[in-house]
């Protein structure tokens, strides 16, 4: 109980410092939504566009796209919400150093990490602009929503988010033994996740599709748990493929941080002469 109240202060806190950077300014504000949200839907223009010329794409109608588009969207801005400030580009905090601002703190790094990239007023709205866009497509679809499967959506998200999220920390954690080469590896695997997360992946072969979900699992983004949220997929098991995935890619990625954590505190950070400064 002590943690959780912990965490919601912690949460509390950082929340409100969000509120006054993304308020400082009123125009600075209504131009940061505004950008953010050209960006947003920009990023899924493309599929809309063959979506609208070609009537849907594959065994996809126009608006389960649309309901795919704002699932990955969602799960982007979920990320964007609670793991802003270089959380999710954990390399850039390995890489510079700045991982030592977190070790001197009076609480552990897991908390620390799971709360420091709180930013729902600067990292909002493409987490609104998902939800609307699933909002949308469902109304296309007519479909009838029920609990359970309210409750099948959540995990799905959460656990698609999870799945970025420890693919970044998996590959971010090369930092600790590179620091140089390594501070900007996430930048590369979050723009890959950015172009290709909206499409859909039917129709490819086994050895490109295992490539999609196992070495860059960029299909349990949406596409899958999609597939079997819309009664697309021919298993039932597919349901549970991206929870799973979601465990296994979570575990892998705190062994690798942890050893590579491990490492940090015997050599320290490259980075930085004795008097702080960037070499």
């Amino acid at each position: 109980m002590h943690t959780l109240t912990r965490l919601l202060n912690l949460w509390r806190i950082h929340a409100w410092l969000d509120y006054l950077f993304a308020t400082r300014s009123l125009r600075l504000f209504a131009l940061n939504y505004i950008s953010d949200g050209v960006l947003a839907v920009a990023s899924v223009s493309s599929t809309l566009l063959l979506t609208a010329r070609f009537d849907g794409i594959g065994p996809w109608q126009p608006p389960q796209i649309l309901f795919m588009l704002g699932y990955a969207m969602t799960v982007t801005g979920v990320l964007a919400s609670l793991f802003g400030y270089n959380i999710l580009y954990i390399g850039r905090r390995l890489g510079r150093g700045q991982l030592d601002h977190t070790l001197i703190q009076p609480q552990p790094i897991w908390m620390a990490l799971l709360t420091e990239g709180f930013n729902p007023f600067e990292g909002s709205i493409s987490l609104l602009t998902g939800i609307a866009m699933l909002g949308w497509g469902l109304n296309q679809l007519q479909f009838s929503v029920t609990l359970g499967w309210l409750v099948a959506l959540l995990i799905s998200l959460l656990a698609s988010a999870l799945i970025m999220l420890a693919f970044n920390v998996l590959w971010g954690s090369l930092a600790f033994w590179a620091p140089r080469g390594a501070e900007e590896i996430n930048s590369p695997l979050i723009e890959m996740f950015a172009q290709m997360k909206g499409y859909p992946l039917d129709g490819l072969g086994p050895l490109m599709l295992g490539g999609l979900l196992v070495g860059l699992p960029i299909g349990f983004v949406a596409w899958l748990p999609c597939r079997a949220l819309l009664g697309l997929s021919t298993s039932p098991i597919e349901l549970l493929a991206t929870p799973l995935a979601a465990l296994l890619f979570g575990v892998l990625a705190v062994l690798v941080f942890r050893r590579g954590l491990r490492h940090y505190m015997n050599v320290g950070s490259r980075r930085y002469f004795d008097m702080g400064h960037r070499r």
